[in-house]
């Protein structure tokens, strides 16, 4: 059984941990992408995730999704959308009823993307609708890996430039480590003992 809700003194006290496979970028149709696609197509989950640049002030434009990030288990490929363009093979993979994809907030994440292709989106999994099945009350990433997995990852990269000419290795292991944790806590979920909220600990909707 897992807790229901973490604390912040809690998680200052558990070790942080990241992506540990091969993090690849892609910016243009070319023999990576194929590689990409030949192995996600070849996965039966996937975690799932996008990141957007921010915008801090009311003058600044909203800006649509810059990363869409897709991971395995040993390798997480971060396809670079204002480039790249969502490519009909990723609106392929994305739509492919036999490829689950796992993450948090998914509605929002497949909004976005639709705004540069639309694609019919199948077997998306959205950890925030599920985990109460389990008894957990908290819908965080951060904080939904530190009570499943028994680990925290690190968000420090979250508000950083995701339309940078060039990402730095630390917004590159964040990206990944975002779509892989939601895969590893969707599998340790998968083999673990159902403890459901009661009906009045549930968290309201927004």
């Amino acid at each position: 059984m897992f807790i229901s809700s973490i604390t912040a003194e809690q998680l200052s006290g558990m070790e942080t941990a990241s992506f540990p496979g091969e993090a690849h970028v892609i910016e243009t149709e070319g023999p990576e992408f194929t590689k990409a696609v030949a192995y996600l197509g070849r996965q039966r989950i996937i975690g799932f995730d996008t990141e957007t640049r921010p915008s801090f002030t009311a003058s600044q434009p909203r800006y649509g999704v810059s990363l869409l990030q897709l991971s395995g288990a040993g390798r997480a490929y971060l396809c670079r959308i204002k480039s790249l363009g969502m490519h009909r093979k990723l609106c392929s993979i994305l739509s492919n009823p036999r490829i689950i994809k796992v993450g948090a907030a998914v509605h929002d994440d497949i909004k976005g993307l639709q705004k540069y292709s639309m694609f019919k989106p199948a077997s998306f999994v959205d950890l925030q609708k599920i985990v109460w099945e389990w008894g957990i009350r908290d819908k965080s990433v951060k904080k939904m890996s530190a009570i499943i997995l028994g680990f925290k990852i690190s968000k420090t990269q979250q508000l950083s430039n995701w339309e940078a000419d060039h990402l730095s290795e630390a917004q590159i292991r964040y990206a990944a480590t975002d779509a892989w944790v939601c895969r590893e806590m969707f599998l340790k979920l998968m083999v673990s003992e159902k403890n459901p909220l009661h009906i009045e600990e549930t968290p309201e909707k927004n």
